[in-house]
């Protein structure tokens, strides 16, 4: 670990640990060993210069942890994090690209139910898809009686402008979006910086929204994959985050590389895990805005067809006899 990022570590700051919507709070790690002692939960940092130090994690105030490449954690240091209602995510380095998260089971489903509700109704699938499309693209509405069908066509033409203006920009005579895995290596630079650069983007989201409980697989305008709410939300971003950043490394010798540096520093000004927060609040429920209860006071509830959610833990007979 290089001394920025030990005193980084050593000193947390409000960038860090930046306070989003709903009190959801995010802490990155990377090369430390995170253990537990009779105190708390800790983080070990050892260097050939200042020897080893130690920072305690304030568990409490800490709705998600990620950790990045080089980390080690110890059973009871995990098992304390979840105990106090943390999210775990094992991600790439700088936070990009989530691999595995831990869901603590006090974790609220506030969010994932009603991310469901929208999902199963058509009516408010269509609803919720629109306002990524006004929030994505900046309109204030859009046809009345638009259609999925009319929506991704009005998408795929301000997609394809933006392109056009782009290529322009940079003089780049024609540009074709493609993404072809089997022939990776003889694709433009364009095309190679911008699947490098989503490809990062994807993972922060899917961080994020494994941190709120949602479902990365119910997606509203994309469907059939296990990430389809992730390429929903990573769209709102792509014209202002990874489009532009794509394009300016068109004459690039190492677009890929570049783009996920240069993306990894970006995000350090965009902030764009308490935006994906307040984002996916807003189109799931834009009229509602609650707080997430207590995980120490939340209690398993019931469910009822009429009376909706009633509580868990009390007997609901109508006889005291046994």
């Amino acid at each position: 670990m290089n001394v920025q990022a030990r005193r980084r570590l050593a000193r947390p700051t409000v960038a860090m640990l930046p306070r989003v919507a709903d009190s959801l709070s995010f802490l990155y790690l990377d090369i430390v060993r995170v253990l537990q002692d009779d105190t708390g939960v800790l983080a070990v940092v050892e260097s050939p210069i200042h020897g080893t130090e130690t920072v305690y994690l304030p568990t409490a105030a800490l709705n998600a942890v990620l950790l990045g490449p080089g980390v080690s954690i110890t059973t009871r240091a995990l098992t304390t994090l979840v105990r106090h209602g943390t999210t775990v995510l094992i991600t790439g380095s700088g936070g990009v690209r989530c691999y595995a998260g831990f869901t603590p089971a006090s974790l609220t489903t506030t969010w994932l139910e009603r991310q469901a509700r929208a999902w199963a109704d058509e009516a408010s699938r269509l609803r919720v898809a629109i306002r990524m499309y006004e929030q994505r693209f900046g309109v204030a509405t859009v046809p009345p009686q638009t259609t999925f069908a009319g929506l991704r066509g009005m998408e795929g033409q301000r997609v394809k402008a933006l392109y056009r203006l782009l290529a322009k920009q940079y003089k780049i005579s024609r540009f074709r979006r493609s993404y072809d895995p089997d022939d990776w290596d003889n694709q433009d630079p364009v095309n190679l910086a911008l699947s490098a650069a989503n490809t990062s983007l994807y993972g922060i989201v899917h961080a994020a929204l494994t941190a709120m409980g949602c479902s990365p697989g119910l997606g509203f305008i994309h469907s059939g994959n296990q990430h389809a709410f992730v390429y929903d939300i990573a769209d709102l971003y792509k014209a202002e985050l990874t489009i532009p950043l794509a394009f300016s490394l068109h004459d690039a010798d190492k677009p890929e590389q570049q783009a996920r540096r240069s993306f990894r520093d970006g995000l350090r000004l965009f902030k764009l895990l308490p935006r994906v927060v307040t984002d996916v609040q807003r189109l799931l429920d834009p009229d509602t805005s609650i707080e997430d209860p207590d995980p120490g006071e939340q209690l398993v509830d019931l469910w009822d067809p009429v009376l909706g959610a009633v509580p868990g833990t009390i007997n609901h007979s109508v006889s005291d006899e046994f």
